[in-house]
């Protein structure tokens, strides 16, 4: 065999299939890079042939994984698609080796992570319904999981209007046994949101700060007025900067 018309990387290959006793004709072809070749090569000596899948534009990487379910027995039709990253398809081939449903996220609009955090519903066997949607990145999908696994209300906040930290301050408050209606509001973010649930834990009247015209460093300032029984009244207005409501609170 010529291996003058491979590159280095090939001529590696095809080389060590040779002293492994392989027969190097069916993948010692240029039509195959170097690292789809090693894929190949390692499916031959594991019984595997992996050349449909090549021919079909496979990477090497997702070539790994398409072996990888071969040798394990699941059925790699699930995910041998070229609309899956690699990353997917470990998901996909994770969850089937666990005997998990991974028709729930076995589609190209979630993202491995997305994936990732669906996968770990299902195997603690939690209702992922309420978060295996592509609406919802995978931060935010930890926030709900964790809500289900906490037992609170997911009404308040697995939408996909609040982040994931707004998501964690609802969550936090809920645990507590906090009326997160005071600020489960889009229009509150997580600094403002964590403010108003502080003054609800520490039994604080937060109607006089939990307003959107404040920002979080102005709720701050009559939060701790508040906490130290002074009349806020003098400087809970949304025209006083935080720095001027301390002066004020200071007196």
């Amino acid at each position: 065999m010529d291996l003058s018309i491979f590159n280095s990387t090939q001529r590696r290959e095809i080389e060590y299939g040779i002293k492994k006793g392989l027969d190097v004709s069916l993948y010692a072809l240029e039509k195959y890079s170097g690292v789809q070749m090693r894929e190949l090569r390692k499916g031959f000596e594991r019984g595997v042939d992996l050349r449909k899948y090549a021919d079909q534009g496979f990477n090497s990487r997702q070539l790994e994984e398409i072996r990888i379910g071969i040798e394990n027995g699941v059925d790699v039709s699930v995910y041998a698609k070229k609309e899956f990253s690699s990353e997917q398809m470990r998901k996909i081939k994770d969850g089937l080796e666990e005997g998990i449903d991974v028709s729930v996220y076995a589609k190209p609009e979630f993202d491995w992570m997305q994936m990732s955090q669906i996968q770990e519903g299902l195997r603690d066997g939690l209702d992922v319904s309420w978060y295996a949607k592509p609406e919802f990145d995978w931060m935010q999908m930890n926030e709900i999981r964790w809500g289900l696994e906490d037992g609170v209300d997911l009404s308040w906040y697995a939408k996909p209007e609040f982040d994931h930290k707004q998501m964690r301050e609802i969550r936090v408050g809920l645990q507590k046994g906090l009326d997160v209606s005071r600020y489960a509001k889009p229009e509150f973010d997580y600094y403002r949101m964590e403010e108003i649930r502080l003054g609800l834990e520490e039994g604080l009247d937060v109607s006089w700060y939990a307003k959107p015209e404040f920002d979080w460093q102005q709720m701050r300032e009559i939060r701790v007025g508040l906490q130290k029984g002074l009349d806020v009244s003098w400087y809970a207005k949304p025209e006083f900067d935080y720095q001027q409501m301390e002066e004020i609170r200071l007196g």
